[in-house]
């Protein structure tokens, strides 16, 4: 057989298709969508003239010949997809010898033959079986997902009446995001009869926090159980059931539960909504997925938020980040306000925060890479997981635990750089029991209330007096309790 080429070829193409069996075939179809600007070789000139029937620029010809390539128009990426190892094979090989910097992508007919063209010069190799897996495994997620949000905006619209919408005490972006999300999803639902009241219980205590909350002119309310009683629904974000990091009862009925933390006793069976995703890294990157799913407006503040509210609880995208996170994050990044996310995330820090950070540092002790510091009674308890952020980053330590007093709690913060250690565990087992803690493997938190101490005026004393005990079971869960915990 004769080589061919078409007539007037054109001068360069971005794609050739070297092979175009049925794998090759529906590569171009993919392709077509993208642009015309496709070279098809293929050793059946059958096959051929169809293509060319359909307007495709396609050729005749051996693909392993690197005459032929001499004479085809250039191009910058080649697909080599025939059922034939060994023609493969040559054709990169071809393609190497004949052609530089072209990006080459080839199909293999199992794994080992995989290596080979790999290691003959294949940029990326397909091994078809592994593809369709992928792609199924990525279809049913998608249409998992998108049942999930159905199931949601169908629930919202047959409800009359107010959703309290309660975030965890103390709320962070993440928290407040996930709020305003789920506050606008129900307005799209069922604008007419359901009405929205967002709900905090604690402080917004941390600048950028509170900056977030003025700037985007977020309307949150102080938990008050009177208005919560009468409310028609109770739904939680970032927060994995009633009681745990708020002060809902543990018998209270929620409705809707959407949170992305694993910790915890876990959702009554009768609530009507659950999605907990312990893999991800934020609650907002949940509630953007229904925005997607729902194809409802995301305007520019709740964009803002949403973004926000993920690059603060993965600490920009460095800490328990998943694709699914950086795919929510790249879908908000166009619609937020890039002046409003640079005044969130460049307050003025407050002196009192400042003055934390010296406690913090002073009273630290270390041992063994932990370190714990007591910084006594503090008004912002948003300074103390500040704080742990800081010590972290000192050189030798791989775990941080903060801990505090204030008026009505024992509170500490933790963070982890120990990859054998999930902190968020560690501070359920050891004050789970007295109080609320959890968190990630590697940032966690604890709230121990003091209901039995309120009287007590000096709380340095009694925070001394409580955290000896508990600092020993901290210890002895991790493993210091034979190695000279004394030192911490």
């Amino acid at each position: 057989m004769v080589d061919a080429v078409p007539k007037d070829p054109p001068e360069r193409v971005k794609y050739a298709v070297l092979g175009c069996g049925s794998t090759g075939y529906n590569v171009v179809q993919e392709l077509v969508g993208e642009t015309r600007s496709i070279l098809v070789v293929d050793r059946e000139e059958s096959r051929v003239s169809e293509l060319r029937d359909q307007n495709f620029n396609a050729v005749a010809g051996d693909i392993t010949s690197e005459s032929l390539l001499a004479t085809l128009p250039v191009f910058e990426i080649a697909f080599v997809l025939t059922s034939d190892h060994a023609t493969n094979l040559a054709a990169i090989k071809a393609i190497r010898n004949r052609l530089s910097g072209v990006h080459v992508v080839a199909r293999a007919a199992d794994p080992i033959s995989a290596g080979v063209l790999g290691s003959s010069g294949a940029d990326y190799v397909l091994y078809p079986p592994n593809v369709v897996a992928r792609a199924a495994i990525h279809q049913i997620n998608k249409l998992h997902a998108n049942r999930i949000s159905r199931r949601l905006h169908t629930l919202l619209s047959g409800w009359e009446g107010t959703l309290a919408i309660i975030t965890h005490k103390n709320p962070d972006p993440d928290a407040i995001s996930s709020a305003m999300a789920l506050a606008t999803i129900a307005a799209s639902a069922n604008p007419k009869k359901l009405t929205c009241r967002i709900f905090y219980d604690g402080v917004i205590g941390h600048q950028e926090n509170r900056t977030m909350v003025n700037l985007l002119e977020i309307r949150m309310e102080k938990m008050d159980p009177a208005i919560i009683q009468d409310c028609t629904y109770l739904a939680l974000v970032d927060s994995p059931g009633p009681g745990q990091n708020n002060t809902l009862s543990p018998r209270t009925r929620v409705h809707i539960i959407i949170d992305h933390h694993g910790n915890g006793s876990g959702p009554d069976p009768g609530t009507a909504f659950v999605d907990i995703r312990p893999g991800l890294g934020a609650t907002a990157s949940i509630l953007t997925q229904y925005m997607q799913e729902l194809d409802i407006p995301v305007d520019r503040p709740l964009a803002t938020g949403l973004l926000y509210g993920i690059r603060s609880d993965t600490r920009d995208f460095r800490r328990n980040v998943t694709p699914q996170d950086l795919n929510n994050a790249a879908f908000l990044l166009p619609l937020t306000d890039s002046e409003l996310l640079e005044q969130i995330t460049s307050p003025s820090l407050s002196q009192e925060t400042l003055d934390v950070f010296g406690i913090a540092i002073r009273s630290r002790r270390i041992h063994s890479g932990y370190l714990i510091s007591n910084v006594g009674y503090v008004r912002n308890r948003d300074s103390l997981p500040q704080a742990a952020d800081l010590l972290i980053t000192l050189e030798g330590v791989n775990t941080a635990l903060v801990y505090g007093i204030t008026d009505d709690a024992i509170v500490l913060s933790a963070r982890n750089r120990d990859v054998r250690l999930h902190i968020g565990n560690v501070l359920y087992e050891a004050f789970g029991d007295i109080g609320d803690a959890g968190g990630h493997p590697n940032m966690a938190a604890a709230t121990i209330p003091l209901s039995y101490f309120r009287r007590v005026k000096n709380k340095d004393e009694l925070l001394s007096l409580i955290m000896e005990p508990l600092l020993n079971k901290f210890t002895s869960i991790v493993g210091l309790e034979n190695e000279g915990k004394d030192e911490l």
